[in-house]
């Protein structure tokens, strides 16, 4: 290889294997957009990458184009113009495939290497990045950067460390010798190789492209795998951006550059299906609907599907300290990026009876009055909304939030806010919904977007056991329950280990429940219909790579 990236990133993998196994905050990528650690001109910089690449073709050099397509409308108001190449499949396979030999030759230290050195450009190009991601998905400026940068690069770099712990618990090499009693012992060596499955095909989502995408990505590229990037036809850019990265990078290694390719699409011409049933696809990461993540699993038979896919996430207020705290904090995490992540709380059990809240008691109505009423004041002020609420960023989920109207009963009207700089921007907030715990076909399916019910239960127990109970069936990625009674917690500790949903208690000041921390958190435990996967655990890297002996008598 014609660049140690390896000795180059070592500290910053072992500082990840180290954080890995001891779950506290650790990140080499500083979250904060500032010019102090990224550069005094770095934002204006990746501000003017961003707007060079508009109205142009995406020159990325890779075989198999076989048409430049693109259709992205940023959802603040304005068309992207970029087209990208769209591969003749069979070519793109074949190009895949020819690249692996020299892949698995590469080895542990040597793939680990080549990914530390791409997730290190793609850091210093996250405000590029940053760009890329708000007019792609609608995420604010600020949670573009975050979440589609250095988050995002955590998440790869995670998913790099657990596969390089795995590959290398497996050692090259081995001496063997069993004794024989007065005859000479049986002595062989024993070589071990690590061989990746094959070719690897990471499906985008439209609203968290890059850290949706980058531990499928980077899981599957550590083990030796060649990976093909489908992203969603209204969010390529990042993900072409994050190709070319590792293309250039793979080229300075030595190494062939169709280890990583791009296939893009339209929405009118699909390409996932036909790519998902290729025989040469042996890992599919994929990330959306419930329908299209159960279709890879029953159909994509030759290959090992992980998919997160939709899911109902609740909370439980059973009885608070202080009711002010508990709203504030449930008025952002309602308000983050429009609701639409995956994480997000929909349903909101409070019993019918009313809680305790410090030394006063709180009836329903007042319960649901108190939540809406701090998510109307959170979005007051419309030039402060933007800023968390983003942009929607799909005319269907606008479409949705209409609909839901009729699901139950108006607590908190959504509004259409204009962006102060973006007056075409697709703004809402939240709409807020009261339902009864009888009426559980209007909130056990996941309404993606600003929707949200508060729920009458017949009491906090009731509301722990439907909403446990809900998450089994249809899934779901978090939990967040709120009680002054410790037996209570313990009990929804016990329910929701049951259900396999991560659980948060009594959140009230800076951590919100649909916010993941890499190298700490597990997004998804794999253990209901939400996710078949958790990102990140060893389970999501053992599986894509084999171990093949060759084996000899010692000289």
């Amino acid at each position: 290889m014609s660049q140690d990236f390896f000795a180059a990133h070592q500290a910053t993998l072992n500082n990840a294997l180290d954080a890995i196994a001891k779950r506290g905050f650790w990140t080499p990528y500083p979250e904060a957009p500032s010019g102090r650690i990224y550069g005094e001109t770095a934002a204006a910089d990746g501000e003017a990458a961003f707007k060079a690449r508009l109205d142009k073709p995406f020159a990325l050099n890779q075989p198999a184009t076989k048409a430049m397509v693109g259709a992205e409308v940023s959802p603040f108001g304005f068309a992207l113009g970029i087209t990208y190449p769209s591969p003749d499949i069979d070519g793109l396979m074949a190009a895949a495939k020819a690249a692996l030999p020299a892949w698995r030759r590469a080895g542990p230290q040597g793939r680990a290497g080549v990914c530390l050195e791409i997730l290190h450009r793609l850091n210093r190009r996250s405000f590029e990045i940053a760009q890329a991601v708000q007019h792609t998905t609608g995420q604010a400026f600020i949670m573009a950067f975050q979440a589609g940068g250095p988050h995002a690069q955590d998440r790869g770099l995670e998913a790099v460390a657990y596969g390089y712990r795995a590959m290398t618990e497996v050692p090259p090499h081995a001496h063997w010798e069993k004794p024989q009693g007065k005859a000479d012992p049986l002595r062989m060596d024993k070589d071990y190789h690590i061989v990746g499955q094959g070719v690897a095909l990471m499906i985008g989502c439209s609203t968290f492209p890059t850290w949706n995408g980058y531990p499928g990505l980077f899981a599957s590229l550590v083990t030796g795998n060649a990976v093909v990037v489908k992203p969603h036809p209204g969010a390529i850019l990042p993900l072409a951006i994050t190709v070319e990265i590792a293309r250039e990078v793979l080229a300075e290694a030595g190494l062939p550059e169709d280890l990583v390719l791009l296939a893009a699409d339209t929405a009118e011409a699909p390409l996932a299906k036909d790519l998902a049933l290729r025989p040469e696809i042996k890992i599919i990461d994929f990330t959306g609907s419930s329908a299209f993540g159960t279709w890879l699993e029953q159909n994509a038979r030759q290959a090992r599907t992980y998919a997160e896919k939709a899911g109902v996430n609740f909370i439980v207020i059973d009885s608070v300290d202080d009711i002010k705290a508990v709203t504030r904090n449930l008025a952002f995490s309602l308000s983050l990026y429009s609701g639409q992540m995956c994480t997000t709380p929909q349903n909101i059990f409070v019993p019918r009876g009313g809680i305790k809240a410090g030394d006063a008691h709180l009836s329903f109505d007042e319960v649901a009055g108190a939540i809406a009423g701090a998510v109307a004041k959170f979005n007051a002020d419309p030039e402060r909304a933007v800023e968390v609420l983003g942009a929607v960023q799909s005319q269907a989920t606008c479409d949705r939030l209409d609909q839901a109207r009729s699901l139950g009963k108006v607590l908190l009207e959504s509004r259409t806010l204009t962006h102060p700089a973006f007056p075409q921007a697709r703004v809402r907030t939240p709409l807020m919904l009261t339902a009864d715990a009888k009426d559980a076909s209007a909130f056990t399916q996941e309404l993606f977007g600003p929707i949200s019910f508060v729920i009458a239960a017949d009491s906090g127990e009731a509301a722990l056991e439907l909403a446990t109970a809900t998450a089994k069936q249809h899934g779901a990625l978090t939990a967040s329950v709120y009680s002054t009674d410790p037996a209570f917690l313990a009990k929804a500790e016990d329910l929701c280990i049951d259900a396999g949903v991560a659980l948060s208690e009594n959140l009230t000041g800076g951590v919100f429940v649909n916010q993941s921390a890499a190298f700490s958190d597990y997004h998804g435990s794999g253990a209901n219909p939400a996710a078949n996967a958790s990102l990140c655990d060893s389970a999501f890297v053992a599986e894509r790579f084999r171990v093949v002996q060759v084996r000899r008598h010692s000289a």
